[in-house]
């Protein structure tokens, strides 16, 4: 019988910890899970946003955080484009359960499916996304 712990390609010790030695592990499963479309609100308040405009796509994700000390929303959630660039929140309408799923430990995303300039205003429409 050959030595089992120094054959790491061919034994089982070889194969939970993989050629390098380090251990493979798969990765759980992971996906999207689609919730809502809603819009971005709050873009005719960020300094800057006619220049951002030309940086943003069509399936661009954009990262979600908590706000609770907002002084006018204890709910309201950032939007940040990929650069960490604030553009906007989620619509005070729509927060209050995504709120509570953040709060949750949830992690929440938006990804852009349209956007456009009427004068300085930029609309930008979205959905959202749960990741599991």
């Amino acid at each position: 019988m050959g030595d089992l712990i120094s054959n790491e390609t061919g034994s089982i010790i070889g194969l939970i910890h993989g050629k390098g030695g380090g251990l493979d592990i798969p990765k759980p499963f992971e996906h999207e899970i689609y919730l809502f479309d809603t819009r971005v609100a709050g873009t005719s308040h960020v300094e800057g946003i006619e220049e951002l405009e030309p940086h943003m796509s069509i399936g661009d994700k954009l990262n979600f955080f908590r706000e609770p000390e907002n002084q006018y929303d204890s709910k309201a959630i950032v939007i940040k484009n990929a650069d960490g660039v604030k553009i906007g929140y989620v619509p005070q309408t729509d927060n209050v359960i995504f709120s509570r799923l953040m709060d949750a430990g949830k992690l929440l995303f938006g990804r852009i499916t349209s956007k456009s300039m009427a004068g300085k205003w930029l609309k930008i429409e979205i959905k959202i996304f749960l990741k599991e």
